[in-house]
This record gives structure tokens, sequence and C-alpha cells, in this order.
């Protein structure tokens, strides 16, 4: 990681900021999020839920992608290590293993890439309990986008399959800056 400006005072590593409070706390937000999205499309219909989910996710992952930035340095983007340990960062900043289970892989074949694979994932988990899951339009590319932008790299990122859709897991195909 590329630092952008001086080291502040010795840090704790995030792993370091794990506790059952913290676990708690992001339990209770994102289930704040579900009840409030269930409020927007009862009140107002899943399009207008949708579209400010997805505008509330970006705000709030380019919060914490700034945040993370500039705590742990921008990763080297045309790194797909880099990268794809600072993806694994902000997801564990956001949620919790009993939330959402993923993993990144850099590509074998050296190109300038990776995939993010979340093999669980709570708010579908929520969203069929609701059965709310038809018309629900996931608002990842929006987080991650904001993730992105907050650490302050440019990348290309795409959805390649999802379980909302039928897929077995969800994947994310992120292409990196060319050095």
């Amino acid at each position: 990681m590329n630092p952008r400006s001086p080291e502040p005072a010795e840090r704790p590593p995030l792993s370091e900021l794990e506790n059952a409070l913290t676990d708690a706390l992001r339990e209770f937000w994102w289930l704040h999020d579900a009840r409030w999205y269930q409020g927007v499309k009862k009140r107002f219909g899943q399009d207008v839920a949708n579209e400010i989910n997805a505008e509330a996710i970006s705000f709030v992952s380019r919060r914490v992608g700034s945040w993370y930035q500039q705590r742990e340095g921008t990763p080297d983007a045309a790194s797909p290590q880099e990268l794809a340990a600072a993806v694994d960062g902000l997801t564990k900043v956001m949620t919790n293993d009993r939330m959402m289970r993923s993993h990144t892989e850099v590509d074998p074949g050296g190109e300038p890439a990776l995939d993010t694979v979340i093999t669980r994932h709570f708010a579908l988990r929520m969203l069929r309990a609701a059965r709310s899951l038809e018309g629900y339009d996931c608002p990842c590319l929006q987080m991650r986008d904001g993730w992105f932008q907050g650490l302050g790299v440019e990348v290309t990122d795409a959805t390649t399959e999802c379980m909302r859709t039928g897929g077995s897991v969800c994947r994310f195909h992120t292409e990196t800056a060319r050095s």
C-alpha cells in the first residue's frame, strides 16, 4: 500500500479492532437497512426503494473506502494482490463472516485482474424471507464503486455471476489499472 500522507501515530491492525460489540453493531446496522428498505418499498414502491438503496450504499461505501485509505494507504491499483487485500479489508469493515462469506482470487494468468467471490450473502437471505427478492436490484456494484472511489483507484468492475438471478455465487471481475 502506498500511503498518501505521513503515517499517523501507530494504529492497531484492523483485526485487533474486532470484538463482539463491533460485530453486533454491524448486524444491527444492516438490520436497520433491511427494515428501511422494506418501509420505502411499502410506501413508495420497489423501484424507489432500489434507487434510494443504491444511492445510500454508494455514499456510505465512499466514506468507508476513504476511511480505509486514510488508515491503510492507497493500494497500488496496478497490483491485483494489493487491491485484493483492500477489497478483503473493506468487506471485513462492513460485514462479518456470519453475514457474508467472500474471498478474492487474483487472476492466475498474470493479467491485472481479480475476482471477488461471495458464497454467502445475508441480504439475499433476508430479502427472500421477506418475500422481496423478486424485483430487488443488488447495489453491489454501487458499493464496490464507492469503495474504489474512496480508495482513489480506477478500476473496471463487473458482475459476472449473481445469486439473486440464479448463480451459485456472486462473482465480480475487476480489471485493475495497468502500470
